[in-house]
């Protein structure tokens, strides 16, 4: 099994001295530079360069420069998505967006995890965990999402918040990490 094969699988894998997920970060990484680096009056080249960067993209979307991830081929985004300022993800495994899904600056997603045993750390191995998100999501400026989480539909995250664990439909959180604050009326987002 290749060193690919494993991260996406979930399973320890060795990204460092893989020629062929270097390659893949590389060639990621120089279009997130191209596309943090064009003027922002050139609305067409963004939205083209980010089709080349990410995996599968709605057909309204919107992503506020600078953008980093890692491998961009993991990440899938709905329909009617907006990003704002410094969005990173790491993107080892998937992540995936539902429609109408706002985040707001300085948020990260990390699917990368490292072992806890330092001798097996220590040697390059990590591991990656997916993460999904909902429809009718706002994150909040600064939030983590952490890997191997699920965010449900109708959710509000908090600024600076700590996603560790899934979060159900049709609720606001918020704190470090991040708790269920309030309960959201679902009849309210049925359209």
């Amino acid at each position: 099994m290749t060193e690919k094969e494993k991260m996406l699988n979930g399973e320890l894998y060795m990204p460092e001295n893989d020629e062929e997920l270097f390659n893949e970060r590389i060639k990621c990484k120089t279009l997130c530079y191209q596309f943090n680096n064009l003027s922002p009056d050139k609305l067409d080249e963004r939205k083209e360069l980010i089709k080349k960067i990410i995996g599968k993209t709605g057909n309204k979307y919107w992503i506020e420069q600078p953008f980093i991830c890692d491998y961009g081929y993991n990440i899938e985004i709905g329909e009617n998505f907006y990003s704002n300022h410094n969005l990173t993800i790491l993107d080892c495994t998937k992540v995936t967006f539902g429609d109408n899904v706002f985040i707001a600056p300085n948020v990260s997603f990390y699917t990368a995890e490292h072992p806890i045993d330092c001798k097996t750390r220590n040697k390059g191995f990590e591991y990656a965990r997916p993460i999904t998100v909902g429809n009718n999501v706002w994150i909040g400026g600064g939030a983590t999402i952490l890997s191997d989480v699920t965010i449900g539909n109708n959710v509000v995250i908090g600024a600076g918040v700590v996603v560790t664990k899934d979060i159900p439909d049709n609720v606001v959180v918020a704190g470090n990490p991040a708790r269920v604050i309030k309960y959201l009326d679902a009849e309210k987002f049925k359209g």
